[in-house]
């Protein structure tokens, strides 16, 4: 990111977190909104004024939309616009029709407009965002998606964004907490309560006045707000700190080395073999798009047979083992290799060779609130065409890759109810899928300093390596950084933990087997 015209710095070692409003600041969603709310309005505002035998005077989408709209959560933004030309309507019902005259109503009338016109248009992506989003990340700064609207999974989903943020908190997450609407600052308050800072540690990012207004009453050390059309002055006058047209205005200041592009493992590997010469090698790999391509269905991700061949060969010349989110049994009989060592269930449950087993008995404990939470989700899901519940022994998967994005919304609504009613359980997300886990610190990277250690490999002279693709291999990443090898399996660049990245699972084989090369040449 340039930064010559830089208007304001930010000193990294003042804070830990940044949290980004979404539709108006990462995406270009807002005008979507405003166009949509427009519709909506004008539709009831001209009924209306001929019933009344009064003026029609529209729904203007400049000050209409940044005083009462922008940046409220859709019900709120019904009321507040409405109120503002002395209408009253009754409430209705979450199931009214578009055409119901009700608060609901328009609210639904404009949610299916804003829907089918992400679907058939997509949603832009200020790239100016995103780029500072990697310079906050390099920073290590922490960093949370906050927005009003229960389409935010949706639209990062479409954008591939969803792996920029540490933590989300949108709309449908609002409705199930009870979390108020801007100006109240609780939306912020909860993304810096899930991040673990302070408000007082944290920076908001905002381009509506609600938001503006938000961040500043609930004393975020830093309120930057932007201002696309230019209009600074409202956004300082209710309380920015700052305010900037685009956030290339705005640079992060401390120590760091800006990263070198992440180079491919396949033209490094000169380097990688460098690294590795004189070392014992350990080589650890994710399954479902690192040894197998992503499918819809994931009964259907089964392992290659020139890719099986290719692992069996490296077992022979150094210890390899799969770390998946599927369970133990899973994904050993989709392998079939019984030389390697398997952790399913992120490393809850492990099996290898020689009698090596064990089973985290914590993650035992919580078998009985999964088995609720399941029942819970199947029966509540089930009318959603496809949707798919995915039981595992120490999670429950939720998979929405084949259902029309339009449900999406209803999806996390449920999954958050469910989440809601067990405390014991937490929402994680990966790649068009909710994930409902036990709520305790355990991840892949906890996972992957287990194996070393009951495989005693934890000791110096090893190189252990990590071949991933999704959200959930970054803590993998992280643990090995400085020590060990990263690897990510990626199709579109976005911030990693990683060293190195292969474009996918072709490249990983072709990187195994160099990698067998290298053994056999060293041996």
């Amino acid at each position: 990111m340039a930064h010559g015209e830089t208007a304001y710095s930010i000193p990294a070692n003042d804070f830990e977190a940044v949290i980004f409003d979404l539709d108006g600041v990462v995406t270009d969603t807002a005008s979507v909104h405003a166009a949509a709310w427009k519709r909506a309005f004008d539709d009831f505002l001209y009924s209306y004024a001929a019933g009344k035998e009064i003026a029609f005077q529209p729904f203007d989408r400049g000050d209409d939309y940044r005083i009462y709209v922008d940046g409220k959560p859709r019900l709120d933004g019904v009321r507040s616009f409405l109120e503002s030309r002395g209408i009253t309507l009754p409430e209705g019902d979450p199931e009214d029709p578009p055409e119901a005259e009700t608060i609901h109503g328009l609210g639904n009338k404009k949610n299916a407009d804003f829907l089918k016109q992400v679907r058939e248009k997509g949603a832009e992506v200020y790239e100016s965002t995103v780029d500072f989003i990697h310079s906050v990340k390099r920073h290590g700064l922490k960093t949370a998606i906050i927005s009003s609207s229960k389409s935010c999974a949706m639209i990062l989903d479409a954008v591939k964004l969803s792996n920029l943020f540490d933590v989300r908190v949108d709309g449908v997450d609002s409705e199930i907490m009870g979390i108020q609407g801007k100006p109240a600052p609780d939306i912020f308050i909860e993304a810096a309560r899930q991040l673990k800072v302070k408000p007082e540690r944290a920076v908001v990012i905002e381009d509506a006045i609600s938001g503006v207004q938000a961040g500043r009453a609930g004393n975020f050390g830093l309120v930057i707000g932007i201002a696309r059309t230019g209009d600074r002055a409202s956004l300082l006058a209710v309380g920015a700190d700052v305010a900037v047209e685009d956030l290339s205005e705005i640079c992060i200041t401390g120590d760091f080395e800006t990263p070198e592009p992440l180079p491919s493992a396949l033209d490094a590997f000169e380097r990688i073999s460098r690294q590795a010469e004189g070392k014992r090698m350990a080589v650890f790999l994710d399954y479902d798009g690192t040894l197998t391509p992503i499918v819809e269905n994931p009964d259907q991700a089964v392992m290659h047979e020139d890719m099986r061949a290719v692992v069996i060969e490296l077992s022979r010349h150094c210890p390899i083992g799969i770390i998946s989110g599927r369970d133990l049994r899973d994904v050993m009989d989709k392998v079939k290799i019984d030389s390697i060592v398997y952790a399913g269930s992120h490393g809850f449950d492990i099996a290898g060779p020689s009698g090596l087993g064990s089973e985290n008995q914590i993650g035992m404990e919580f078998s009985p609130v999964l088995d609720r939470a399941e029942k819970e989700l199947s029966q509540e899901l089930v009318s959603i065409q496809g949707v798919l519940v995915e039981r595992k022994k120490f999670a429950i998967a939720i998979h929405y890759r084949r259902a029309n994005t339009g449900m999406v919304e209803t999806i996390e609504r449920v999954v958050d109810e469910v989440t809601a009613r067990h405390s014991d359980l937490r929402k994680a997300y990966g790649k068009k899928i909710f994930e409902l886990q036990p709520d305790i610190d355990w991840h892949k990277g906890k996972a992957l300093l287990s194996l070393l250690s009951t495989l005693k490999l934890d000791e110096e002279g090893v190189l252990p390596f990590y071949i991933g693709d999704d959200v959930t291999d970054e803590d993998a990443f992280r643990e090995i950084s400085g020590w060990g090898i990263g690897i990510v399996v990626r199709d579109k660049t976005y911030e990693t933990a990683a060293d190195y990245s292969l474009k996918h699972p072709d490249e990983v084989r072709e990187f195994l087997l160099k990698l067998i090369t290298f053994c056999r040449r060293s041996a």
